[in-house]
């Protein structure tokens, strides 16, 4: 009998340390809600051009975003661009991409990803959890007036351009992904993070690593853009600041060289690339009309 109580005292404390240790590792990685800025002027434009819209997406949370119209609002259907910010980031911050895309005629859905901004909590979020939020944000809006359901792109930063390249790659309802300071693999961004905190890879690394794919339901390599982004069939624009001190540019030319539907764009920044895409705004636009383009018919045989 006293051995019988020894082995559960003993599975009670693995029980209670698992427990702890996942506790301690969700909160360590949670993401910071930073406010956002005022959304009066956060893109630029007028009120009656940007609303606050709610947005239902999985588990029964909800989703706060802003939509801003089209310049010519009542006219001929619009291309749209799902604009989602990064980890620990919000929609506002986002706001610099929007007064170009605005100018040129598309219409702008800005997510804030659940555990983020205004939108609903949750136990824990993640990047295949950002890939959710688009695809209920992407349902949303090709449902709206005036929007061209068949001529909407995606735009991300950091993990938000990795989820929306994972959602693309397993769905063929966009036109285009623009992905700015993408990562190659996200257990890479893990082994830095944790080196940052002086946490030692060895045996607590590979439980920290082997304990977060448990927790999202997936592997690394099973969500890791090197993988998903050969998967993508529509084209994609890579964008990646030679300064980044966060994510290497060295990951956006890994990147490049999986995808010949790919193309590269360099800029003078960081990691952060709000100021850093304003000299390279028409760039960002081409991209995306000739990406929604139709493809011009190939000449018949023996035509002049």
């Amino acid at each position: 009998m006293s051995m019988v109580l020894g082995a559960a005292a003993v599975l009670g404390g693995v029980w209670a340390l698992r427990q702890l240790a996942h506790r301690g590792i969700v909160r360590g990685l949670r993401a910071t809600r930073l406010p956002h800025a005022p959304m009066d002027d956060a893109f630029g434009l007028t009120p009656e051009r940007v609303r606050q819209v709610h947005v239902p997406t999985a588990g029964g949370k909800h989703l706060v975003a802003w939509l801003v119209s089209p310049l010519k609002a009542g006219t001929a259907p619009a291309p749209a661009v799902l604009v989602m910010h990064g980890w620990g980031a919000n929609a506002s911050m986002m706001g610099p991409v929007v007064p170009p895309l605005h100018a040129a005629g598309f219409a702008v859905l800005l997510l804030d990803a659940r555990c983020h901004g205004h939108s609903d909590d949750e136990t824990f979020t993640s990047m295949p959890r950002f890939a959710e939020d688009i695809a209920a944000g992407l349902a949303w809006l090709k449902l709206q007036p005036n929007i061209a359901a068949d001529r909407v792109a995606l735009l991300g930063h950091s993990v938000g351009a990795a989820a929306a390249l994972l959602h693309a790659a397993h769905h063929d309802d966009v036109g285009a992904v623009v992905s700015l300071s993408a990562f190659a693999h996200p257990a890479e961004v893990m082994r830095r993070f944790m080196a940052e905190k002086r946490v030692p890879y060895g045996l607590l690394g590979w439980y920290v690593m082997r304990h977060v794919q448990r927790v999202i339901g997936v592997t690394f390599d099973e969500i890791a853009p090197l993988g998903t982004l050969p998967a993508v069939r529509c084209p994609i624009l890579l964008v990646h600041g030679v300064q980044d001190r966060t994510i290497p540019v060295e990951d956006a030319y890994r990147l490049l060289a999986t995808s010949s539907n790919a193309r590269l764009l360099l800029v003078e920044g960081d990691h952060d690339l709000r100021e850093a895409m304003a000299p390279h705004a028409h760039a960002l636009v081409s991209f995306l009309h000739l990406a929604f383009e139709p493809p011009t018919p190939a000449p018949r045989p023996g035509a002049d």
